[in-house]
């Protein structure tokens, strides 16, 4: 099909935001007015691309639902900013599974957070949520992304991250390795658990959703000098990854995912003053991702 017949079919728009912890969709018409959005569970690849797409075509069903019709894929130009979409494998079979549709574009999520962001102008963004990564693009259009290789070993600064290292402050405590305290009791609730075997068998289970699913604890106990020492390397790993974008320091900054808000305050002043607001998210980012890869006229991605 070429790009006028494209222009000349009717379509939707479909914005797929997939992360590890929830799944954002939006639904656009051809002239990219939002009609419909729904929230669902995780789709990050690494969970599954059965289980990704099964969560996606849930969701896509829903906002058609929202407006009264059925989800026809034949009609539909997705674009899909999706966790785990730079590992070659898992995005080329997620492509490989995808129902036949206008176009499809598949993007990490980082990548749609920093075109959503900085609507598609050159900046920086970390992004910070279940996982992180950080991403930039440049006045010449050269993308850079850092970071993002995953949990357990990667993700600094990301709620995983952060829940990795509470549940191990837990286990210190049940071992008598670290104070009982307040802190602890309120981690080990969390997990409901209370001795060694429950722990272990919470450990056996859990993967990087449920660690990140701590992470809010460090915050409610910032005071506490474990949390406040996890929350300090945090923001010093936020500016370490800044200056590995942007060595020039001239790039507009901002801070992304359900953490953004919550990790400010720890990113050290001479970086602080470079963050601006996120114009948009990472849905609006992969909204404008399917916008452009249906239009020949459309320089907005780069």
């Amino acid at each position: 099909m070429t790009s006028s017949e494209i222009l000349k079919t009717p379509y939707y728009l479909i914005g797929i935001d997939g992360g590890g912890t929830g799944t954002r969709v939006l639904l656009a018409d051809a002239h990219n007015t939002v009609l419909a959005q729904a929230q669902g569970g995780p789709s990050a690849l690494g969970l599954g691309v059965n289980a990704a797409w099964r969560e996606i075509i849930m969701l896509c069903a829903a906002v058609f639902n929202q407006i009264g019709k059925s989800f026809d894929s034949t009609q539909c130009a997705l674009g899909c900013g999706l966790a785990g979409a730079d590992n070659p494998g898992w995005r080329a079979e997620f492509i490989a599974q995808a129902p036949l549709c206008q176009t499809l574009a598949v993007e990490t999520d980082g990548y749609t957070t920093l075109l959503g962001a900085h609507s598609g102008q050159p900046g920086v963004i970390v992004a910070l949520g279940t996982g992180s990564v950080g991403v930039a693009l440049n006045a010449e259009g050269k993308r850079k992304i850092i970071g993002g290789y995953g949990f357990p070993s990667g993700d600094e600064a990301s709620g995983a991250a952060l829940g990795l290292r509470i549940a191990q402050h837990a286990q210190r405590a049940l071992d008598g390795r670290a104070v009982r305290d307040a802190f602890a009791n309120a981690i080990l609730k969390a997990l409901g658990v209370d001795d060694r075997e429950s722990m272990l068998t919470w450990l056996g289970n859990a993967r990087q959703t449920q660690f990140a699913a701590l992470a809010p604890l460090a915050f409610a106990y910032a005071d506490h000098p474990f949390a406040q020492t996890l929350l300090t390397s945090a923001g010093a790993e936020i500016a370490n990854m800044i200056d590995a974008l942007d060595p020039s320091h001239t790039l507009p900054i901002a801070l992304c995912g359900g953490l953004a808000a919550a990790f400010t305050p720890y990113v050290p002043i001479t970086h602080s003053t470079r963050l601006r607001p996120a114009q948009g998210n990472s849905v609006h980012g992969a909204l404008k991702l399917a916008l452009c890869n249906n239009r020949t006229d459309f320089h907005f991605c780069k």
